[in-house]
């Protein structure tokens, strides 16, 4: 038995890492046998954004900060594999934990395998099948030199079998998004004012969420969505909380003046996580091209239309709330005018969705690093 507690070196790059980790930070309070040391990579460059989410989450501030920026994808994973690796020289943990699929995952997961320290995945065995997709890659990456693969769903287990991953290191413990989101979700509709300040508390709005690069970086692809938006915000309401790089896109592709002329197309900066969450538990319908906000919506109740081809998460279809549309704009208004009149796709919490999946991972971990 180990006579000290066991170094866990906890990754965080992006906002989306934050509500993962905040719940197995937590946890792990309360183990005394594990110590978790916080990295932020620095992967999400936005300061005052960052500093937002960490106060919105209740985390403690970063032991060490990598202040990688942003980038293209090769010198910002290589930038962050070559600062942790450093980092893992001076004072190796016993275990490295990495949530996700961002280039802060796969760049710290490779920097830890190399060293010979073990490695933790949460959120292991999401497939969305399309290799294009920068993130498919840094799962599967990830996942193949992981130690230990906590699932969300048992669908993502049998794709990491599927892989020849196994048994042993497969575990099925449920979403640490939700944890985040049942502990915060009251804390959310009393505290956030952001429906009131918008004047659509108790008024129909749906949600707009765009982000990922194989879209907002398409012309064709960002100018055929804004041009079923604009009718669409006729019809109801929405709220657009625009990513940084998705704003310098509409900009740069002459999409900005007609998004800011129509009546019905309220455009914010980024919210932090409590404005957010009280955005998405009110709204009558969600468009997103997110994979967590697809998860957050099933457990909310809110009908979800997916701006993409496929999903990683087909739980959320299968399950949940979430419908894939793609950008096809009459797909889109003909799924809209359902959830209007009443028709939109009512499911169900997915198995383990419970609120309890970081006590699970920190059960694990505490059990096999006690043992070693």
């Amino acid at each position: 038995m180990k006579t000290k507690p066991a170094r866990v070196a906890c990754v965080v790059g992006a906002r989306p890492n934050f509500m993962k980790m905040a719940p197995i930070l937590e946890a792990m309070a309360g183990a005394p046998g594990l110590e978790p040391v916080l990295i932020h990579t620095g992967q999400h460059y936005d300061r005052e954004m960052s500093k937002a989410f960490f106060d919105d989450l209740g985390m403690p501030r970063p032991q060490v900060d990598l202040n990688v920026g942003s980038g293209p994808h090769g010198r910002q994973t290589g930038l962050i594999l070559e600062r942790f690796e450093r980092i893992l020289m001076e004072s190796p943990p016993d275990l490295v934990l990495v949530v996700g699929d961002v280039n802060s995952t796969i760049a710290c997961a490779l920097a830890a395998v190399k060293l010979h320290i073990g490695v933790a995945h949460v959120e292991a065995g999401l497939r969305s099948r399309n290799r294009e997709m920068a993130e498919e890659i840094n799962r599967i990456l990830t996942d193949r030199i992981s130690d230990f693969l906590f699932t969300t769903s048992r669908a993502a287990g049998e794709n990491l079998r599927a892989e020849g991953i196994g048994e042993e290191k497969i575990h099925f413990v449920g979403n640490v998004m939700i944890d985040t989101l049942r502990r915060l979700e009251p804390r959310a509709r009393r505290e956030s004012t952001i429906l009131e300040t918008l004047g659509l508390e108790g008024a129909p709005y749906a949600v707009l969420t765009l982000h990922r690069p194989e879209l907002v970086d398409d012309p064709g692809s960002l100018k055929a969505l804004a041009a079923t938006l604009i009718p669409l915000s006729r019809k109801i309401p929405v709220v657009y909380p625009v990513h940084p790089r998705t704003r310098n896109r509409l900009e740069e592709f002459g999409l900005m003046p007609d998004l800011l002329a129509a009546p019905g197309i309220r455009l914010l900066g980024p919210r932090g996580y409590l404005d957010f969450l009280r955005l998405l538990a009110d709204a009558r319908l969600v468009l997103t091209d997110s994979g967590g906000i697809q998860e957050e919506t099933t457990v909310l109740g809110v009908p979800c239309l997916t701006l993409r081809p496929e999903t990683e998460r087909p739980v959320t279809v299968l399950e949940g709330t979430n419908i894939v549309v793609g950008l096809d704009g009459r797909r889109i208004m003909g799924e809209v005018e359902s959830i209007l009149a009443g028709k939109g796709k009512r499911g169900r919490v997915p198995e383990l969705w419970d609120g309890r999946a970081a006590e699970r991972i920190v059960a694990v971990l505490s059990r096999a690093l006690a043992a070693d």
